[in-house]
């Protein structure tokens, strides 16, 4: 019986069967050494639907060994042999659709079509792409002829990866990182976030039944200071670490990394702005505005949350915006026609709310949202809700423009000038990414160089290409993702001279 069968009654509804959640270290689902164990609630609701092992040093200790052990046959294996693991994974993936869409609906909270739709097809192209990427990878080739010597370069795994993942995206974005990892040659230990745990179980499950060697994939629950996530990032056998994450912990992250001078990508926060001139096409940006404001309930470090509008058509768009806003669907998460969900954890959503007081502390104007959704099911109550809430009235040095509130949250601002906006624009310590509306080609050329991010939309947004690179500039990350930007970060080179 699939676990969905297990935690549903026929109405669809998440009933009392709790998941006793394992670690899988060298191909087994254990307890932690210490038995302790933490819950795991669904957020629109608050119920507990996980119980999950709270895993310490010995745990991380025992999968580092069994990482090491596979290390030394993984990263011998010829690429297209690993390759054949991976598009198993990827297939097996695809047959689980809608069991893996469950789950991460529960883990996260969000619209199951949003899982089913977008992030669970991801998840398993992110490792059929990687499986195929691996085969065509190459390095290079020197003549030094004024010395009659040639050099070539060696691409090799680095070895044992600790990835730490997020809780807004987990699946898609633990296999973000799995894919290029061990199609690098490269073994792994998972740290999940303690507040979504299921779907990377589910992924140890499905890595299990591609016949994966033990070893090669390892997932080990608990948090991050003085837990799990600590311990993987301090130890000496685990050669490069890989986040997404907040910022404040990627610095966490680097202090306790510095003494082993570990390879390390982050991929952190974001507070992108989305600018609309006015020469746009407004119906186009307006729809896909509310997805960039408001999908996955704004948690998501690529929301467009500062918007610009040019003065010119800033009255008429945000009427729109707003009358868009009012029509998001939100409420349950496992209803197929519901556009928003629930936010993550009771704590967040008091995070959130609390710079909505900051916004009306300063000024800002609340056009709609704010407020807990009026008319959920009474077994909704006890949830993390959230209406889409649009701002307006705030200057660029408001807490609420300035820092990232992963929710679903939006300023909007009208500006006159190029030049203007783009100061705006540049005007935070972030630099993940960047949305740019205007049919003025050159304009759009001028102003996406001179945006300090490190991703650029042009009418569009959320659209990737596997092989482009991704990640931030400033405080927004360290490092990019994506293709030969992958495997540089999962592998180390080394040059080789001869002399003829």
């Amino acid at each position: 019986m699939s676990v969905v069968n297990e935690l549903t009654d026929k109405k669809g509804g998440v009933i009392n069967k709790i998941l006793e959640l394992k670690n899988f270290i060298g191909g087994k689902f254990v307890d932690s050494v210490s038995g302790k164990r933490f819950e795991s609630k669904y957020p629109a609701t608050n119920e507990v639907i996980a119980t999950v092992p709270e895993s310490g040093k010995e745990d991380v200790e025992l999968a580092v060994k069994s990482a090491v052990e596979a290390f030394k046959v993984w990263s011998k294996m010829p690429v297209k042999e690993r390759s054949k693991y991976l598009m198993r994974i990827s297939e097996l993936i695809m047959n689980k659709l809608d069991e893996l869409s469950y789950l991460e609906s529960i883990d996260v909270g969000k619209p199951i079509k949003l899982a089913k739709g977008m992030e669970v097809p991801r998840a398993s192209y992110n490792f059929s792409f990687f499986a195929e990427f691996a085969k065509y990878v190459h390095t290079e080739f020197y003549e030094t002829d004024d010395r009659g010597a040639i050099n070539y370069v060696l691409r090799r795994p680095v070895g044992v990866a600790g990835l730490i993942t997020p809780w807004n995206l987990p699946l898609l974005l633990t296999t973000w990182k799995v894919a290029p990892c061990l199609a690098a040659g490269n073994t792994c230990i998972i740290k999940p976030s303690e507040l979504t745990p299921i779907t990377a179980t589910k992924l140890a499950e499905i890595a299990a039944e591609a016949g994966l060697p033990d070893g090669v994939l390892n997932v080990v629950h608990g948090f991050g200071p003085n837990s799990a996530g600590e311990f993987i990032v301090s130890h000496p056998d685990v050669k490069l670490i890989s986040l997404t994450g907040e910022t404040t912990t990627g610095q966490a992250i680097m202090r306790a990394a510095s003494q082993h001078l570990k390879k390390l990508s982050f991929e952190l926060g974001g507070k992108n702005p989305n600018i609309i001139f006015a020469d746009a096409d407004i119906e186009q940006a307006l729809d896909v505005t509310i997805q960039s404001s408001f999908s996955n309930q704004g948690e998501v470090c690529l929301c467009g949350s500062r918007i610009y509008v040019e003065r010119k058509i800033y009255d008429e768009f945000v009427e729109k915006l707003v009358e868009r806003a009012k029509r998001v669907k939100v409420g349950d998460p496992l209803d197929p026609e519901t556009d928003m969900g629930a936010l993550i954890s009771e704590e967040h959503l008091h995070k959130v709310r609390t710079y909505l007081e900051i916004a009306v502390a300063d000024g800002g104007k609340i056009l709609t949202g704010g407020k807990t959704p009026e008319h959920l099911p009474e077994k909704f109550k006890s949830g993390n809700w959230l209406e889409p809430t649009v701002i307006v009235g705030l200057n660029d040095n408001c807490r609420v423009v300035k820092e990232e509130i992963f929710g679903p949250v939006v300023t909007v601002s009208p500006f006159d000038a190029e030049e203007e906006v783009i100061e705006r624009a540049n005007n935070t310590h972030y630099g993940l990414s960047a949305t740019i509306w205007t049919r003025d080609l050159a304009r759009a050329h001028r102003v996406a160089a001179q945006i300090e991010a490190g991703v650029i939309w042009i009418n569009t947004w959320f659209l990737r290409d596997l092989r482009t690179p991704f990640g931030g500039m400033k405080m927004s990350g360290i490092g990019r993702e994506g293709g030969i930007y992958s495997f540089e970060f999962y592998t180390e080179l080394k040059n080789v001279c001869i002399k003829l």
